[in-house]
């Protein structure tokens, strides 16, 4: 009898004391979760880079619209452009609209109508494209706000569209299930070059270009507003943190983006816009996260973005690239070509295989039409995306990317999308999370029955699969295939089956 209750006050301890430890556990885990961040880089690192959420989504899209978009010319630098003494748009504006001193650029706004936008439409195509995160280009260069604003009198809901552009999408995405970003550019709308008459009407620094006597000189209070030509620049960092700070009070996007030039915003003010944008994620009970450009944010708390570029190998974390769908351009110009499918799609499988994330850039005409060209290259990949996805999304990149002939070039656009000529002879991989099966991609149309042989993969080395292979599968057909795996190398052979024209993929069950 004693040495039945000595058990059981034995057991009773062994509870209690399993009991004490797991609250200890819970309790210090509680302490460590981040209560509230403060604009100092110690805090701001705590709250790390990419959300696991980010790092299984693998693709975004995004669009560049605004009054720029009216005259359909040049580029998005069309508002810069235009007031530059020389060049093509500074000639094509005054043949089509008249002196820049009778027609300024805010005399585009009133022609901004986007009177056939849908964003129900829009975020059903992002959908169907295969995104799993969207959003518009919250402000570009050219100092137009595309939401409902009461700090930039020059805005969407105010004037031109008369609607909350970037509100009506945002609801629409999360209709549909996805997440939202918000991409800012107005780093460089600030006049920075005004007291330096070496480098009026030529400096890059500022969007608008600067002469006394033209009209981006205004003293008007509110046009100098949308030139970014305030008395003082601190005056416009604090207008540039406001603008971004109303949008994260207003619309929670769960990805501030940045493009170049961030660096021209002094670092404080930099840190108090990431730790209000950390709060507000707190506040909302979601990850959030920053993207940038170059070396303009800290690495431990924001992911970097290469545009229409990426990295030359595999990297341990997830970073970004931002690519147009236009040839070249990045808003929508009267005969732009478009980008294939296949160099989209084969482009982004590059990415995914070296732990990145690809943004996509499409460009609706000023009327609120995404044209049918952009619409039928998007369908394609939609549907390459709606077969092949268990091979994209929530997989991690393999210990080599892969491997091949294609030509990348060198430095931060190496894997340019434009001018990457990818072939079947291009190996990729992906892995599962789980680990329980593995992905290669043939970059193009591999031969039925050609007997394939991937060195670099298998044998003695030590890229071999996480597991042991049981089934090679053709991903489309689900053609079994014949595989083999020596001490040397590893061997597939093409099934005879219908290859898919973008890229195909194989996939191995791992035990």
């Amino acid at each position: 009898m004693k040495r039945i209750k000595l058990k059981y006050f034995l057991l009773i301890g062994a509870i209690v004391a399993v009991s004490c430890t797991a609250t200890k556990e819970s309790i210090k885990k509680e302490s460590t979760v981040i209560k509230h961040y403060e604009p100092t880089f110690e805090s701001l690192k705590q709250h790390g880079a990419a959300p696991e959420w980010f790092a299984d989504a693998k693709l975004g899209m995004y669009f560049h619209w605004g009054p720029y978009s009216v005259p359909a010319f040049g580029s998005a630098w069309y508002p810069h452009n235009m007031y530059k003494a020389k060049g093509g748009v500074r000639k094509h504006h005054e043949e089509t609209y008249g002196s820049i001193y009778e027609f300024g650029y805010e005399d585009f706004i009133p022609m901004f109508k986007a009177e056939h936008f849908d964003p129900d439409d829009w975020a059903e195509l992002f959908k169907n494209t295969g995104a799993k995160f969207a959003g518009p280009v919250a402000e570009h260069h050219d100092g137009f706000a595309m939401w409902d604003s009461e700090v930039n009198p020059w805005n969407a809901a105010d004037m031109g569209p008369k609607r909350d552009i970037l509100g009506d999408i945002f609801k629409s995405l999360k209709k549909q299930g996805l997440r939202t970003i918000a991409t800012f550019h107005h780093a460089r709308n600030g006049q920075r070059n005004r007291d330096k008459p070496e480098l009026w009407g030529d400096a890059y620094d500022s969007h608008y270009v600067y002469q006394p006597y033209l009209p981006t000189a205004t003293t008007d209070p509110k046009l100098r507003k949308l030139f970014g030509n305030f008395e003082t620049i601190e005056e416009f960092n604090q207008y540039w943190l406001d603008q971004v700070n109303e949008v994260v009070d207003k619309y929670s996007p769960d990805i501030l983006w940045y493009d170049s030039w961030l660096n021209l915003i002094p670092e404080e003010k930099r840190n108090e816009m990431a730790a209000h944008h950390f709060n507000n994620g707190i506040k909302q009970h979601k990850e959030v996260m920053l993207a940038h450009k170059q070396q303009d944010l800290p690495s431990e708390y924001s992911v970097l973005d290469y545009e229409q570029g990426g990295r030359r190998d595999s990297w341990p974390t997830p970073w970004m690239t931002d690519i147009t769908l236009g040839k070249s351009k990045w808003m929508y110009v009267e005969g732009e070509p478009y980008k294939t499918a296949d160099m989209v799609v084969r482009n982004m499988i590059d990415v995914w295989s070296k732990n990145g994330v690809v943004l996509l850039n499409v460009s609706p005409r000023a009327d609120g039409v995404i044209n049918q060209e952009q619409r039928d290259v998007l369908k394609e990949i939609g549907d390459w995306m709606k077969v092949h996805g268990e091979a994209v999304y929530g997989t991690r990149a393999h210990n080599i990317f892969g491997f091949g002939n294609a030509k990348t070039g060198k430095g931060h656009n190496a894997g340019q999308s434009s001018s990457v000529n990818y072939t079947a002879n291009d190996i990729r991989f992906t892995v599962a999370k789980d680990k329980k099966s593995m992905y290669i991609f043939f970059l193009g149309v591999p031969k039925s029955g050609e007997r394939i042989e991937m060195r670099s993969f298998g044998g003695y080395h030590r890229n071999i699969p996480p597991g042991k292979i049981t089934k090679i599968t053709h991903m489309g057909t689900n053609a079994e295939t014949k595989f083999e795996l020596t001490t040397a190398s590893f061997f597939l052979t093409i099934p005879d089956v219908k290859m898919n024209s973008l890229a195909n993929v194989f996939k191995l069950d791992l035990e």
